[in-house]
């Protein structure tokens, strides 16, 4: 119960795992409705599976909130206006083309200096709540909103292992440079990076949230997908997106069609830290002499079981200190979409984690998730502290490799720099 977060918050045994389970037994065995106390309760899980990494009994609660959410979708009708706003989500998130759409007037937003404007006076605390948060969590617009990678990059050297790259869908959109940087380390570490044409969306933001329909369907297309690719290993930047794209056989495992090959897909998914640490490491790395804190992603950690690598790659860099953030096993509120679902909730977590980042008087922060990045970035915010920037461990490793200092780093130089490089990475 202590590694729930929400309990954490509210103390309520309703809202920690050991009450959720048991509101599930009881509504399965027909003694309790599936009503909206039931469903508040199950919305304000954010299935970040800290109870699972804690559980002496190795219960695994994934497999019993997801369903849950499924048969809550299928069976209790939301309110018009809770229905829409998720139909928005669940219409715009995983599909980069509408992503981009979105993007143009983003940028002009923020490059105009009409964002500045309406932050000064105010005025995003009028809107909805949920708006609201959607407003604070917008990402720097790349200018490369367009941009995708090529469909192959070489290795640099002798050819190690040939592995297909997850392009993600917020990932290639508002963080362009993390998959740039995901296929460069790669490349020089040996590694023949393929980019499969029409991958799909992972089906991650789906899966967690009920839509276990939609979500089955875009794991098929992206099992096909990689298929096509003949790939010796899936390496995956976002932690969200690996920890769902691994559970693949388990969620396709009734379907005759695609059950074998579901399971041999995820046998070949790994986070990019599992790839890299697998390698005898043959790049040079530079210097970073840079203090960073490292952030858990929760279905990095919990989910997926990949605790140390992150670490161990981090201290392969010369010159650079990793401190670790208090409470490192609570979540930091992102949770997929659950800051915009649940903005209040997650704003508190986002605070509490702020507040511990800065007791290691770090000077910048690391993270191996998009969504995390995005929190905390907001949370920084929050607290006026713009200055502290926010990187995937990837793009530390990047510089590292490609000789940028830590001013270059922590002044955005080196993002630049390498941008030029992207079409050749």
């Amino acid at each position: 119960m202590p590694a729930c977060p929400t309990y954490v918050l509210w103390g309520d045994e309703m809202d920690s795992p050991r009450g959720r389970i048991y509101m599930i037994k009881k509504a399965a065995s027909g003694d309790a409705p599936v009503d909206a106390r039931f469903r508040q309760h199950m919305d304000n899980c954010l299935g970040c599976m800290a109870c699972m990494t804690a559980c002496p009994s190795g219960v695994e609660y994934n497999k019993l909130i997801e369903p849950v959410r499924a048969q809550i979708e299928r069976k209790l009708p939301r309110s018009m206006g809770d229905s829409l706003f998720r139909t928005i989500l669940f219409k715009t998130f995983p599909y980069p083309a509408r992503l981009r759409f979105l993007a143009l007037p983003l940028l002009v937003y923020q490059k105009s200096g009409l964002r500045s404007l309406v932050r000064a006076l105010g005025l995003p605390k009028v809107l909805p709540k949920r708006l609201e948060a959607m407003e604070a969590l917008l990402p720097e617009m790349p200018q490369s909103i367009f941009h995708q990678l090529p469909r192959r990059i070489s290795a640099k050297g002798t050819v190690r292992r040939r592995v297909g790259l997850l392009s993600g869908c917020v990932q290639q959109v508002f963080f362009p440079h993390v998959n740039a940087a995901t296929a460069r380390v790669l490349a020089a570490e040996g590694c023949e990076v393929v980019v499969p044409h029409g991958q799909p969306c992972c089906g991650a933001l789906m899966l967690h949230t009920g839509l276990e329909h939609e979500a089955a369907e875009l794991a098929k297309k992206m099992i096909a997908a990689f298929e096509a690719a003949e790939v010796d290993t899936i390496a995956i930047n976002s932690a969200g997106c690996g920890s769902t794209m691994k559970e693949y056989g388990y969620l396709l495992r009734d379907d005759p069609q695609w059950s074998a090959r579901a399971a041999a897909f995820s046998a070949k998914c790994r986070d990019i830290s599992e790839i890299l640490c697998e390698l005898e490491p043959v790049a040079p790395r530079g210097p970073l002499k840079l203090r960073v804190a490292y952030h858990d992603a929760c279905h990095l950690q919990h989910a997926q079981g990949v605790r140390d690598q992150p670490r161990r790659l981090l201290s392969s860099i010369p010159g650079l200190d990793v401190v670790e953030i208090p409470e490192a096993s609570l979540c930091c509120g992102s949770a997929g979409v659950y800051n915009l679902l649940e903005p209040d909730a997650a704003n508190e977590l986002g605070s509490r984690k702020v507040e511990n980042l800065l007791t290691t008087r770090a000077q910048a922060v690391a993270s191996a998730n998009p969504g995390c990045l995005l929190q905390l970035m907001n949370g920084l915010r929050r607290r006026g502290l713009q200055a502290m920037p926010a990187f995937h461990l990837v793009e530390l490793l990047d510089a590292s490799i490609q000789g940028y200092s830590e001013d270059q780093l922590l002044s955005g130089e080196a993002q630049n720099l390498s941008h030029n490089q992207r079409g050749s990475a």
